[in-house]
């Protein structure tokens, strides 16, 4: 009875734009919330129109009933959000390290709005999103985002019934590997404030009524923007190299 009222190759399409608009709207880059939605669907319509005639091969029939097409339709939505969920999750790692950093160089109480989390955050953590984001497109990983989504109809094939117990599997892991990731790149100056705070600590001792707090903080504030500016392209470059490996994982030929 479908299959009389829409046209076999306007269903394809449809199911196309499902994954591809689920994995644009969580996807860093280009799910991000100050990017309007009316923009983000255009984005996606309009790749559905360029990878359609590749993937539309690989979809299923349309099934005969309702719930068939609920259970088709949910699929591809729960595939397309793990997509973008690999991506939104290893991004997470940067607003973890950037509030490590803010705490250990007394930078906490700064705070601003962090676009790739859409909450306010600390200010090293906003700055170490946007950066995340500008190379994201700066070393074309974004492209990569796209060719991620074109092969998992390879690895993840359309009207399978997804293995939800190994996807909640996977963002259990990626959850884990995002916190690792996010002190890795704060290690720095995880060990710049254990050898601050040990030496205030050991003054303290030795002169209990100087107010040491405000006599160490400009040097606390001044060494932890000098240990950023010799550190930052290493934390970025590690970064990046990670959140590469995350999205390759659904390509075919890596």
């Amino acid at each position: 009875m479908l299959a009389e009222i829409i046209p076999a190759d306007i269903f394809a399409t449809f199911m196309v734009f499902v994954r591809l608009g689920a994995a644009i709207m969580v996807l860093p880059a280009f799910g991000e919330i100050f990017i309007p939605v009316n923009i983000r669907l255009a984005l996606a319509l309009t790749l559905t129109l360029a990878l359609a005639p590749v993937v539309v091969p690989l979809i299923p029939v349309m099934p005969s009933t309702p719930l068939g097409l609920f259970l088709l339709v949910a699929g591809e939505v729960l595939i397309g959000v793990l997509i973008g969920a690999v991506g939104r999750l290893t991004v997470t790692a940067l607003h973890i390290s950037g509030t490590i950093i803010a705490f250990q160089s007394s930078l906490a109480f700064a705070l601003t709005m962090d676009p790739a989390q859409g909450l306010q955050g600390a200010l090293i953590a906003s700055f170490f999103s946007l950066l995340g984001l500008t190379l994201i497109f700066a070393l074309d990983i974004h492209l990569v985002m796209i060719r991620g989504i074109h092969d998992s109809y390879e690895i993840f094939a359309p009207g399978q019934v997804p293995l939800t117990g190994d996807m909640a599997e996977m963002a259990l892991d990626l959850v884990a590997a995002s916190f690792k990731l996010g002190v890795q790149m704060a290690a720095p100056f995880i060990i710049y404030g254990v050898v601050l705070y040990t030496g205030i600590g050991l003054l303290a001792r030795l002169m209990p009524a100087l107010p040491f707090f405000f006599v160490i903080m400009p040097l606390q504030l001044y060494m932890a923007f000098f240990v950023l500016a010799i550190t930052v392209s290493g934390i970025m470059l590690w970064f990046m190299t990670h959140f590469e490996q995350n999205i390759t994982q659904f390509l075919i030929a890596k």
